[in-house]
């Protein structure tokens, strides 16, 4: 039987390269970007906000400006007092008198020159944010930085 002794001739295929089914490179790099992009944004903050701290009034009302209309109003405060503004949507209350926004430069530069380094903001319930950031801004470009927010009852008189 010299046919018992054959080889059957086989055929090669192609060998398949494994492939796996997922890959853990793209994922690790999403990761990491995702990583310096929570970083990078965390850091976004601007350096000049002011540390706001929430308080009261006693009595829950802050100064009114007088009907008369006495542009001379109380006496600038004696050093270290804490100076207190009441916000409404279109004007500033600060020492009995009533101020435009325009004039917060000034109320500012004042109140910095007499040596008070404290302001309570009293926010009236029509006082609209961006009036509030703006006494915020006219404090901090004159190193007033120890500011309290309080706000009155929607009920309160003006």
């Amino acid at each position: 039987m010299d046919g018992a002794h054959r080889t059957r001739a086989r055929i090669q295929l192609p060998r398949r390269q494994r492939h796996y089914g997922f890959a853990l490179t793209p994922l690790a790099d999403a990761m990491f970007q995702l990583l310096v992009f929570f970083m990078l944004s965390a850091n976004l903050t601007p350096y000049s906000l002011l540390n706001l701290r929430a308080g009261a009034i006693a009595g829950g009302r802050a100064a009114e400006p007088s009907d008369s209309g006495d542009p001379t109003g109380p006496q600038a405060m004696a050093p270290g007092e804490t100076a207190i503004w009441s916000v409404s949507r279109e004007s500033i209350v600060a020492s009995g008198q009533r101020f435009g926004f325009d004039a917060l430069p000034q109320l500012a530069q004042a109140i910095r020159g007499a040596g008070t380094a404290r302001v309570l903001l009293v926010t009236r319930p029509d006082a609209q944010v961006q009036g509030i950031v703006s006494v915020l801004e006219a404090l901090a470009a004159h190193d007033i930085t120890d500011v309290q927010l309080a706000s009155t009852s929607a009920g309160a008189d003006r």
